[in-house]
């Protein structure tokens, strides 16, 4: 008999703790019914005491999905599990996520405590959680750096005090595989009460291991897997959604069994990058664009006879279909409707139009569209209540001359022209927006995304700008590569430009 493991997506809490990952609530609304239909089994919607945008995200949330488990993260404190409990009120099915540290050097250095007193505080904040939910989940925070012995007390306290789930995080990305399935197997084997809870993997990859170690924990008894897609999440990030459930789909002599639908992933990961701003690295698993693309001859001529030579998944089996409808200024309103739908977008008629009549413009430049385009297009209605606007770029450059660039930006309704020049196309465009928008702005990061198909495709520009101390982030994509740093240029300026 196959062992169901429970996939917990936290790609709307801890993955959106990435500088410049932050989402609206309606984004964060789409991205949780793609969740959904990927087939989660538990989205971590927010850490509501936080702030009141993470509060009514996960109350949004809790209104807009149906069937996975909401979840909501919390300290070890009655505040915010009070707030927690507030914003879970419309769950169909609430879980309550508290917890403390639980390592010697987050007990002496974080809390200024000790062991027995951070025990109380965790039966207490179990107990605590359990008068609003039934479901709760005790996190034990650097649990990868935690004694097993002391480990496995706080386990046996927080579920005799009525926890269901307790997640044992490898929090700073420490541990190697062969330590942390032993720390697993270890709470297994000796935490009294164990058969009445599950125990929760939760990998960080600062060391390139958030994977491998979660493959160690659930073959060594834990049920549940906390992941993100794409594996965003703090620092080098979190465990990813694609390559757990993959594996295991190859896996299959190991009888483990995921709920995911696995022809979703490209699409749901696909839709996070664009809203998320987070281009997937090429060679990324499972995700990336190079990941079914075969350059050595001998490759080649093997996948050409037999597929399975040099390929152990199907393309189709994570939603890269081959046949897809190819997209192209010929295509109509339905074509483009059904891709977004694939992607996982639903637009209304009025908002299908606008996007279609972008998507004309587009199409006309290039010689055909894909997915990063359509979910560029479909999200581009976001800048457009930004307070300031690139109205016009006229740029002149060449070898062997200075170049120039004139702009004209809307603020607020007012139009203001510059002109200057630079080391460069894109520095002369800059320092003309600088010389009107008056602040001493610092670009700190300025990312290219690699371009796909030939020149005439979509460029897309990451960019960090430093004000006042604060770092900003701005993303813009364009056919007209120098269009789109201007823009992402912009886009970062709008994020503190409040007047």
């Amino acid at each position: 008999m196959s062992d169901r493991l429970f996939i917990f997506d936290t790609t709307l809490r801890d993955g959106e703790q990435v500088p410049g990952c932050q989402l609206n609530s309606i984004e964060k609304i789409q991205v949780a019914k793609a969740l959904e239909e990927l087939g989660v089994d538990v989205i971590e919607a927010g850490f509501p005491v936080s702030s009141p945008g993470d509060f009514n995200s996960v109350v949004e949330i809790s209104k807009a999905v149906t069937w996975p488990t909401i979840c909501a993260l919390t300290r070890a404190v009655e505040k915010d599990i009070d707030v927690a409990a507030e914003a879970l009120k419309f769950a169909k099915r609430g879980r309550i996520h508290t917890g403390i540290g639980t390592s010697d050097s987050h007990i002496k250095y974080k809390f200024n405590s000790n062991r027995e007193e951070i025990l109380e505080r965790a039966i207490a904040a179990t107990k605590y959680a359990k008068k609003y939910v039934e479901d709760i989940e005790f996190y034990c925070e650097d649990a990868g750096r935690t004694d097993n012995e002391y480990l496995a007390r706080v386990v046996e306290a927080v579920i005799k005090a009525g926890a269901t789930v307790v997640n044992i995080p490898d929090t700073t990305g420490y541990c190697l595989p062969d330590e942390y399935g032993a720390k697993i197997k270890y709470l297994m084997e000796h935490v009294d009460g164990i058969e009445n809870a599950i125990l929760s993997t939760h990998c960080h990859n600062d060391l390139g291991m958030a994977t491998a170690n979660t493959v160690q924990g659930v073959l060594n008894g834990a049920r549940q897997v906390e992941v993100t897609m794409n594996g965003i999440g703090e620092r080098a990030g979190n465990t990813s959604l694609e390559e757990i459930a993959m594996i295991f789909k190859s896996h299959k002599e190991r009888d483990i069994i995921t709920n995911i639908n696995t022809t979703k992933i490209y699409g749901v990961s696909r839709m996070v990058s664009s809203l998320m701003n987070m281009p997937i690295q090429p060679n990324k698993a499972i995700v990336g664009r190079n990941a079914f693309a075969h350059s050595s001859g001998i490759h080649q001529d093997g996948v050409l006879k037999n597929r399975e030579s040099y390929e152990i998944i199907d393309p189709k089996d994570v939603g890269i279909d081959d046949n897809a409808i190819v997209l192209t200024a010929r295509s109509g309103r339905a074509a483009l409707k059904h891709r977004l739908q694939v992607l996982g977008v639903e637009l209304s008629q009025e908002k299908l139009d606008k996007v279609y009549e972008e998507f004309l413009k587009l199409a006309d430049r290039k010689k055909d569209i894909n997915d990063d385009d359509v979910l560029m297009l479909a999200g581009k209605d976001r800048t457009a209540m930004h307070r300031i606007k690139l109205e016009y770029l006229q740029v002149t450059s060449g070898v062997g001359l200075q170049s120039v660039a004139s702009v004209c930006l809307n603020i607020a309704g007012e139009k203001f022209e510059a002109a200057a020049s630079g080391n460069g196309p894109v520095d002369a465009a800059i320092k003309a927006v600088k010389s009107i928008i008056h602040r001493t702005m610092t670009i700190q990061e300025f990312l290219i995304q690699a371009i796909n198909k030939g020149s005439d495709d979509m460029g897309k520009v990451h960019m960090q700008v430093e004000y006042e101390g604060n770092r900003y982030y701005g993303f813009a994509a364009n056919t007209d590569i120098i269009a789109a740093s201007v823009e992402a240029f912009i886009d970062a300026i709008n994020k503190f430009v409040k007047s």
